[in-house]
């Protein structure tokens, strides 16, 4: 296919034209408005210094081309009564998002004290980037938003997730060029592979080339028009140009991208829908080229400001102290006619708004952006028809995320109709024995489908591809506009999303203070194929520490779960898929792993979060034990209950309370966690003066500081991963990074007072163990019998 081809054609009345231009000026206006003033808003008076900001933060560079977008769109959505939402990439932005929120009356609608007048242009003035104002992104604080846009990469992906089961909705995604050069975003192009365009809404990406980004030159800016369009065509889109600096110009150009690229959108979904043809699509693109810091000062000081990447931030620096300054400030803001634009009372004119569409079709009012006004709950089915029988603890064993997997089937079952429950991953689905889901749903694909292929569905709810970064933006969208989903991944490998992690968390840590954000789906994460049994990939695929780089967050957001058998993860799943506005890790294996609780007793277990496992230990009930053997993970559960068997064995007379954790922030005081335990039932689980050897699925200095407070901390000795790791048996694992049981044994000893010398032979057994399994595993190359065949049977 060729390009369509854009000509600055007169569709448009002359009226119209106007109106458009208008509507962009006074945008244009409130955006810079925003980053001086803090009074005199409607330029009532001649500018004076003290009518300007004493600090001068935010960005103007792109803020006339997102205007330029948020306007046009406006226009589309109106003439169309189409619903729409818009990503605005370039979220440092801010400015022009709210100033078109504000000419809208989302924003005042919103916010009552902020009104369409002018005391309420005086408050969105003042308050942007000011203490006790709002801040210079686009945060959650704006209407209509649903990406902050502070950390580059992530819109497209996001954009593909909001249109993901939203067959009626319009999502533009304005992506800058900065950002376009980002390996999240470059890999977020291909969401077009996977968007069904039978079932799911429209992605309209406008890939805003303005040149520059803060100090450089912006690459795909650079290209020459021929060479980008083989690199979009490539990714599978069709672009349309819209290139000028000539206001009047590139509105006519840029109306008629528009509705050329609404058109192509509209014919390829009533084909798909009503002629079912399945050949992918090949999407609009619109490449929007203007100058950086359009409109504003084309230079200052001698030096070029307009067009260059000087116009980034803030253009006129010194506004305050430099007479020139304010008065190219002044001339600046006159240059847009303030006073054709808004009325004596600071009012929009009905030409202003005549593009502006009606309630919730306006882009600051679409209940796409506040995702909790279209939450329904999820149809997570009873347990029961899921868990596992345990007449006994330790005697058989179950692959627990392979059990997740019927339950997961069953959910994405139940909500065939519905299509409001997508489980995304890199390419990890079977391999984290989930693949029970592919009996209710296949896996997304829109590109070529051969014989040999397994499970590919053009109309699939599982979404694999193999960017982390892609996945979590699908998934964030997908939650933002009001759907649920699992993340599964590989342990080692979901690192790759730490800062987009970071992000998402702080945005649901500043909804939970906006009353108007209603509460969404939980994120949740299922990390499996777990450090410790990554033995046959290696050390490069042995990494614990997300869950360490979790817990340094918001408090009131993160939660970690490490559920040590199948039903206890089916109950920690229950908890995290119906659970709201929270980031849930869950830590659970996928290989044959012992079952130490029925479906009642991991109900409750799961709700104390920690507790003790009587049948597993020594003690009476009379007095205090000797010794406290924790653990947190499968892993070591299984070993510390097996150093338990020992000790039961070998020393008799020892009283071992073995302590399970399943809720990590268990560990921590209430005043820090939600979930954190008042010091009288900590001291009561663990004791202020015992030994505690605890095992711990991760590194275990986290261990240390989510208990470091605690009177018993003294006497608290953690094993865990040590970044000990190669290609190697299971249990070598665990000897290697002393977290095996003959060494927790070995810990008890050392630790109980008066036990190191009655217990020297048992010590001196656990070591000759330990080099006994060294010598077998170079001879045999599996592990020894004893740990192969144990089960717990005492």
């Amino acid at each position: 296919m060729h390009d369509t081809p854009v000509t600055a054609a007169a569709d448009l009345s002359d009226d119209e034209l106007r109106a458009l231009d208008a509507h962009w000026r006074a945008a244009n206006y409130l955006s810079v408005g925003q980053i001086y003033l803090m009074s005199n808003p409607l330029l009532a008076e001649p500018l004076r210094p003290e009518h300007v900001k004493p600090r001068l933060l935010g960005h103007w560079g792109t803020s006339p081309g997102l205007n330029l977008v948020h306007t046009h769109l406006n226009r589309v959505v109106k003439a169309r009564g189409r619903k729409a939402l818009c990503v605005w990439g370039p979220g440092h932005g801010g400015p022009a998002v709210l100033a078109n929120s504000w000419l809208e009356g989302s924003y005042s609608e919103t916010y009552p004290d902020v009104g369409r007048d002018a005391e309420g242009m005086a408050r969105l003035f003042r308050q942007f980037s000011f203490p006790g104002g709002v801040p210079s992104h686009v945060a959650p604080e704006t209407p209509g938003s649903i990406h902050e846009g502070g950390e580059l990469g992530y819109s497209l992906s996001h954009a593909y997730g909001a249109a993901l089961d939203n067959p009626d909705l319009l999502v533009a995604c304005v992506i800058g060029d900065g950002e376009a050069e980002t390996g999240p975003l470059a890999a977020s192009w291909h969401g077009n592979k996977f968007l069904d365009p039978v079932h799911d809404g429209a992605v309209l990406p406008v890939l805003h080339l303005n040149g520059y980004k803060i100090a450089n030159p912006s690459v795909l800016a650079r290209l020459p028009e021929q060479e980008l369009d083989e690199l979009l065509r490539g990714y599978g889109h069709e672009p349309i140009h819209v290139t000028g600096e000539i206001p009047a110009t590139v509105h006519l150009t840029m109306a008629r991208a528009m509705d050329t690229a609404l058109d192509r959108i509209t014919l390829i979904q009533r084909t798909a829908r009503e002629e079912n043809v399945t050949e992918r699509p090949r999407w609009p693109v619109i490449v929007l080229r203007t100058p950086k810091g359009w409109t504003g000062p084309a230079e200052v000081d001698g030096l070029p400001v307009e067009g260059t990447w000087r116009s980034h931030q803030v253009p006129l620096t010194a506004v305050r102290e430099n007479p020139r300054q304010l008065r190219l400030l002044e001339r600046w803001l006159r240059s847009y006619c303030p006073q054709e634009l808004f009325d004596e009372r600071g009012r929009p004119t009905a030409e202003v708004l005549a593009c502006v569409p009606d309630g919730d079709l306006r882009l600051g009012s679409t209940p796409h952006a506040n995702g909790g006004l279209l939450l329904c709950d999820l149809p997570v089915p009873a347990l029961e028809r899921h868990a596992v029988p345990v007449d006994k603890p330790g005697m058989t064993l179950h692959e627990p995320t392979r059990v997740l997997g019927g339950l997961l089937e069953e959910v994405m079952e139940a909500t065939t109709d519905r299509r409001d429950f997508r489980l995304v991953g890199p390419d990890e689905t079977a391999s984290n024995r989930l693949q029970a889901v592919y009996g209710a749903s296949g896996k997304a694909w829109q590109a070529e489908i051969l014989d040999v292929d397994d499970h590919l569905d053009r109309h699939g709810r599982v979404m694999e591809i193999l960017s982390e970064h892609t996945c979590q933006g699908w998934l964030e969208g997908y939650l933002l506009t009001g759907r649920h989903g699992l993340f599964s991944c590989y342990e080692a490998f979901v690192h790759i999303v730490d800062s987009m992690v970071n992000q998402h968390i702080k945005w649901l840590r500043t909804t939970r203070a906006l009353p108007w954000r209603r509460p969404i789906a939980s994120l949740n994460y299922l990390l499996t194929s777990h450090v410790w049994r990554q033995d046959h990939n290696g050390f490069s695929h042995q990494d614990p520490g997300f869950v360490d780089h979790v817990l340094n967050k918001s408090p009131e957001v993160v939660r970690v779960y490490l559920p040590p058998d199948t039903n206890t993860l089916l109950s920690v799943a229950d908890h995290v898929l119906r659970s709201r506005d929270y980031v849930n890790v869950v830590v659970a294996g996928k290989q044959p792993c012992f079952d130490w609780l029925g479906l009642e007793a991991a109900r409750a277990h799961c709700a104390r979060g920690a507790g003790i496992w009587e049948w597993a230990g020594t003690e009476d009930g009379a007095h205090e034990p000797d010794v406290v053997l924790a653990c947190a993970g499968d892993v070591p559960t299984q070993e510390v209950l097996a150093a338990a068997s020992l000790l039961r064995r070998h020393l008799p007379q020892l009283a071992v309370r073995v302590v399970n954790v399943v809720d990590l922030a268990r560990l921590l005081p209430g005043e820090e966690h939600p979930h954190g335990m008042p010091d009288p039932e900590y001291d009561a689980l663990f004791t202020r003066d015992k030994p505690v050897v605890f095992a711990y699925h991760g590194y275990p200095w986290l261990i240390h500081r989510l208990a470091y407070r605690r009177a018993g901390h003294p006497h608290l000795h953690v094993r865990g991963y040590k970044e000990i790791g190669t290609t190697t048996t299971p249990f070598d694992m665990v000897v290697r990074n002393d977290l095996d049981r003959y060494r927790l044994v070995m810990d008890v000893i050392d630790r109980v007072p008066g036990l190191a010398v009655r217990a020297a032979p048992v010590r001196q057994l656990m070591e000759d163990t330990r080099l006994r399994h060294h010598a077998w595993i170079r001879e045999h190359g599996t592990d020894l019998p004893e740990v192969t065949d144990w089960t717990w049977t005492d």
